[in-house]
């Protein structure tokens, strides 16, 4: 049996943040398979350089840090540019959800954070690729969000609202970037990673059932959206946010 060839490399480079595992790991996995270069971030240095050596050493490369870090925002794009010389596609997966309970009770400081890391540094991570290349160049963003940010998501309060504004903060660039970089976001429920594994641990099979695909989503199901939304078939979709649930919302009429 001869070994699997690389895909033949499309051109472009693709800068994913929160992607050493999980959905952002899924979505960097999806991009290379297609032949894109990706620069790929995240807070731990090990799982990160374990993540650059299965995309390939080759294909990817890896700068740790916090995304709400203006500093670690400014090395990633750096990084993209040093090693490849463009950023053509952004895709902002970065988040946090580290309170579970009603948000009448919500530390403040708690709310603060999820948002400097769920939606600012989003902005953030944006306005650099929009001056380091896509100004220019154009390319495409991708955000992802969540089915929280489009209906009450009792218990994750903080975080549905983080991704409510990130999902208005994709149509208010797509309006500003227009015609030059189209902005989209994804929308998924719950997605197998360790990030969600507290919505169905112990419970998977029951927390399945809900859903009228039968099962969870997993990180391939949102990779394979973010690459149509990067891709020059979803050409002429902008502003439009994507949900990636298994039809958990057909549950939601009257019956």
């Amino acid at each position: 049996m001869t070994a699997q060839q690389p895909p033949e490399l499309s051109g472009r480079v693709a800068l994913v943040t929160g992607a050493s595992r999980g959905i952002g790991f899924g979505i960097a996995e999806a991009l290379v398979a297609r032949g894109d270069r990706v620069v790929i971030t995240g807070r731990g240095e090990d799982a990160l350089k374990e993540a650059v050596e299965r995309l390939g050493a080759d294909r990817a490369v890896g700068v740790a840090g916090k995304a709400h870090d203006t500093a670690h925002q400014a090395a990633a794009v750096e990084a993209a540019m040093d090693a490849f010389g463009r950023v053509d596609h952004l895709v902002n997966n970065a988040g946090t959800n580290p309170v579970f309970g009603p948000i009448a009770d919500l530390d403040l400081d708690v709310a603060r954070k999820v948002f400097e890391t769920n939606v600012v540094s989003a902005l953030g991570f944006a306005q650099r690729t929009w001056h380091a290349w896509q100004k220019e160049n154009g390319g495409t963003i991708v955000k992802i969000a969540s089915v929280a940010g489009i209906s009450a998501s009792p218990f994750i309060g903080a975080y549905g609202v983080s991704k409510a504004a990130m999902i208005n903060l994709t149509q208010q660039l797509a309006h500003e970037f227009a015609p030059v970089v189209r902005v989209n976001a994804i929308a998924p429920a719950v997605v197998k990673t360790k990030f969600a594994q507290a919505l169905y641990e112990g419970r998977e099979a029951e927390a399945a059932a809900a859903y009228p695909m039968g099962r969870l989503g997993v990180p391939e199901d949102i990779g394979g959206a973010a690459a149509f939304l990067t891709s020059d078939q979803s050409g002429w979709i902008t502003g439009q946010t994507l949900v990636v649930d298994g039809g958990i919302f057909l549950n939601a009429g009257v019956g």
